[in-house]
């Protein structure tokens, strides 16, 4: 069997028209139709670039030493990709990657336009986390709103191009194949082609502020990502008229993708998977883009079909970790992977989110089991318990009256993991980093950027 692996950048769970009736994604919807959609799938870590490192790996952040935007991923451990290119079999990536750079074996028989941090380091400021200044330039989501062009659009085009005349080649045929396409929609600036945009009402869509949670480190990290000042209620629905315009845009990208797998033949031999690498709050609890555990932000869509696929919802919890096993699994790679295929999913199984990135002065360690989500401060700051069946929108904190079930969650999250020495190592290996570039004043030299630049 063949393998297109599909993923979007910054799409949460909710942005999909079979969930969120508003939102026009056709493509993926008919896509959800034939799949096992996987209602409770959580990225490894809501932000780009460690959540990238572990699907990569197919490992959690603990396992690994890619714990922030400025520890990019190079090739080391080995991961999926390797261990199918091992098989003979050809294993491209076409669109972004976030890892180191294009000359690290990272295991692709070969990158096609890819992108990868700026300047091989990424944005070094989420080293600076016990010693952190707020973000430089928080005015600039709120400033690049509305209908519009921009180089991820037009990046997105060229990669959507380049899949469909690598499917489209006769030797597509001849051997099994595994291609991962990663977009950038609907990743920010909030700015959508007028033809998407147009599909929404931004006056519908206004919202007031809403307000931060009452937890030290949430109210730090939305103080230091304070982008919702520069927003009032007219921009706010501007912005989220243009996100659910590049979700949009996104699908008809896929749409295409999907158009020419279909077009080839290949569709019949070809498991897909698609899901985007975290989520976007999008003004919800004051917080923009991602950085936090709230579903919005670490929850993601999770589509899985092709042979052998029965159609229906799985509605336990998986993490984007499972990739990797699956991917594997099917193309008969073998490999050794802390995930689970997820043609075969645990119902009681629970899965762990991690954020040791800017903003935050602690690590962050999210369990997800049953109905429960389990939010750990390390260093004696509260933990969060919230009941996801009985509050969906995550506004009633348990940790205080939920002694059982808070009791329950740390034995099972140290089944897993001590979040407290992983939090110790992350501090120690980020400290080597913070000296290897010039100590704190290097890295504030360096100066501060919004999002990747991608090559259009």
């Amino acid at each position: 069997m063949n393998v297109l692996f599909l993923m979007v950048d910054e799409m949460s769970w909710w942005a999909l028209g079979h969930i969120t009736p508003a939102i026009h994604t056709p493509n993926l919807d008919r896509l959800a139709a034939r799949s096992m959609r996987f209602s409770q799938a959580y990225t490894p870590s809501p932000i780009c670039v460690p959540a990238r490192a572990a699907i990569a790996t197919g490992e959690y952040l603990y396992r690994l030493s890619n714990w922030s935007s400025a520890e990019p991923y190079d090739g080391t451990p080995r991961g999926w990709a390797h261990a199918v290119r091992d098989t003979g079999a050809d294993c491209v990536s076409i669109g972004k990657l976030h890892f180191r750079s294009d000359t690290d074996d990272v295991g692709f028989s070969r990158q096609i336009a890819p992108t990868h941090v700026v300047d091989g380091v990424g944005w070094v400021q989420a080293l600076l986390r016990k010693q952190m200044e707020p973000d430089q330039h928080p005015e600039l989501l709120a400033a690049e709103i509305g209908p519009g062009e921009t180089g991820y659009q037009r990046y997105d085009r060229k990669v959507r191009n380049a899949a469909v005349d690598w499917l489209s080649r006769p030797e597509r045929h001849e051997a099994p194949w595994c291609a991962f396409v990663s977009l950038l929609a609907p990743h920010f600036p909030l700015k959508a082609p007028a033809e998407d945009d147009a599909l929404y009402d931004a006056g519908r869509l206004a919202r007031p502020a809403e307000p931060v949670p009452d937890h030290p480190i949430v109210a730090e990290l939305a103080g230091y990502f304070c982008h919702d000042r520069f927003f009032n209620e007219e921009a706010r629905g501007i912005a989220r008229a243009g996100y659910y315009g590049l979700c949009t845009f996104a699908d008809r990208q896929i749409g295409a993708i999907l158009n020419s797998l279909e077009q080839a033949g290949l569709a019949e031999d070809t498991l897909i998977i698609f899901t985007s690498d975290h989520g976007e709050m999008l003004g919800e609890k004051g917080f923009w883009t991602k950085s936090n555990m709230y579903d919005s932000a670490a929850r993601v869509p999770l589509l899985m079909a092709g042979p052998g696929i029965a159609p229906g919802d799985w509605d336990a919890p998986v993490s984007l970790i499972d990739i990797a096993p699956t991917i594997c699994n099917v193309m008969n790679a073998g490999g050794t992977w802390s995930g689970r295929d997820l043609r075969d999913p645990d119902p009681e199984r629970a899965v762990v989110s991690e954020y040791h990135d800017g903003g935050s002065r602690v690590g962050i360690t999210m369990l997800r089991w049953d109905r429960w989500k389990l939010v750990h401060y390390a260093e004696g700051y509260a933990p969060q318990l919230f009941d996801l069946s009985r509050d969906p929108k995550e506004r009633d904190d348990l940790h205080k009256a939920g002694t059982d079930v808070l009791r329950e969650g740390y034995a099972r999250l140290h089944d897993v993991m001590d979040p407290e020495e992983v939090n110790r190592r992350a501090f120690r290996d980020q400290a080597r980093r913070i000296a290897e570039l010039g100590g704190i004043e290097g890295i504030r030299a360096r100066g501060q950027f919004s999002y990747t630049p991608a090559d259009a």
